[in-house]
C-alpha cells in the first residue's frame, strides 16, 4: 500500500441543515480564523484553500419531522462529493471542514467516484444508525452510517449510485455511545462490522484505533477518516454542537485515536464535523482543537 500525497485541499462546508439547530454553518470560517491552514502547514503539509461551498442552514422544517431539510442536505452532499472528487482526482487529500455529520456521506461518494474501493473510519460520539423510520429528531447527521450501509432515505443512501455505498468490511465505527442505539438499529452492528463503543475505546484508545484501521485497510486502498468532536467528553472540550457530558473520551485520547487513523498509508480524505463556534466566544477551545487536529496529521505521526 503506497503512501498518499502530502498535499491537502481545505474545503469549507458551512452546513447545519442536517443538525439539531443552527451554528455549525459558522464552523469553517471560525476554524480558518483560528489558524487552521497555518496549523496544517506547520504539521508538514502543502495546503491550498478551496474556499467554502454554498451554505446550507438549519430550519425547523416542521412539515418533515422525520427527514428535516432533506433537499438542503442532499444538495450539500452533492456539492461535497464534487469538490472532494475533484481534489482527489488532482492528487490531493481533501479536508472537509463542517458543518454537521451529514456531509460525510457526500465525502464518501466523492472518494468513491475516484477510488471504487474506498473505506471509512468513522470516529464519532454517536453510532449514527438512525433512519427516517427510527429517528425521533429527524436530523440527517444521525443517519450517516445507516445510509452508508444502504438503509434510510433513498436520496441519501443513493448519493454514490450503488447501494450500499460501503460494504461492511470497508467500514469501522468507533467512539459511539452504545446506550443511545435504538433496538431497531442493532442489526447493523453485526459481527461483520468493525465497531467499538466509547467505553471500549476509552479503555485502550490506541488499540481500538489500530484494530479499526487494520480491518479497513485489509480491503480498502483509499480511506475517508471522519472525526466528530462529540466523541470527546464535553466536560473536557465543550465544542460539540450536541453536548455529551460525562461520556466519550478525553481530548488527548481522541487525538491519539485520530492520529492512528490518519497515519494509514491509505488516508485519502478527512472530514471534521460538529464544531459549533458559538460555544467558544473567546476562541480558546478552537485553538486547542486545532492543535490536536494538527498533531494527529503531523508528519512524524505518519512515519515519513
Amino acid at each position: 500500500m503506497q503512501s498518499m500525497t502530502r498535499a491537502l485541499t481545505v474545503i469549507g462546508v458551512p452546513c447545519s441543515a442536517g443538525a439539531h439547530h443552527g451554528g455549525l454553518e459558522r464552523g469553517p470560517a471560525a476554524l480558518r480564523a483560528a489558524g487552521l491552514l497555518d496549523r496544517l502547514r506547520q504539521a508538514g503539509w502543502e495546503v491550498s484553500d478551496a474556499g467554502d461551498l454554498a451554505p446550507r442552514v438549519f430550519t425547523a422544517d416542521a412539515a418533515h419531522p422525520r427527514a428535516r431539510n432533506q433537499e438542503a442536505v442532499l444538495r450539500a452532499c452533492r456539492d461535497v462529493a464534487g469538490a472532494a472528487g475533484q481534489a482527489i482526482a488532482a492528487g490531493r487529500i481533501p479536508v472537509l471542514v463542517g458543518g454537521d455529520c451529514s456531509i460525510t456521506a457526500g465525502a464518501v461518494a466523492g472518494c468513491l467516484s475516484q477510488r471504487p474501493d474506498t473505506g471509512v473510519l468513522y470516529f464519532d460520539g454517536d453510532a449514527d444508525l438512525r433512519t427516517p423510520q427510527t429517528t425521533t429528531a429527524g436530523n440527517f447527521d444521525g443517519m450517516v452510517i445507516a445510509a452508508l450501509l444502504g438503509e434510510g432515505d433513498p436520496g441519501y443512501t443513493g448519493l454514490a449510485g450503488p447501494v450500499p455505498m460501503v460494504p461492511l468490511d470497508r467500514l469501522a465505527i468507533l467512539g459511539y455511545d452504545d446506550s443511545d442505539i435504538d433496538p431497531r438499529e442493532r442489526h447493523l452492528l453485526g459481527p461483520s462490522l468493525s465497531h467499538a463503543g466509547g467505553t471500549q475505546v476509552a479503555a485502550d484508545p490506541l488499540g481500538a484505533a489500530v484494530a479499526a484501521r487494520r480491518r479497513v485497510e485489509a480491503s480498502a486502498s483509499a480511506i475517508v477518516v471522519h472525526f466528530d468532536v462529540d466523541a470527546v467528553d464535553s466536560a473536557d472540550l465543550p465544542l460539540a454542537n450536541y453536548p455529551h457530558h460525562g461520556k466519550g473520551l478525553s481530548f488527548d485520547a481522541a487525538v491519539t485515536v485520530l492520529r492512528e487513523l490518519c497515519a494509514s498509508p491509505a488516508f485519502a480524505a478527512l472530514v471534521l464535523t460538529e464544531v459549533n463556534p458559538t460555544h467558544d466566544p473567546d476562541g480558546e477551545l478552537l485553538s486547542r482543537y486545532l492543535d490536536g487536529v494538527a498533531a494527529a496529521v503531523a508528519k512524524p505521526a505518519r512515519g515519513q
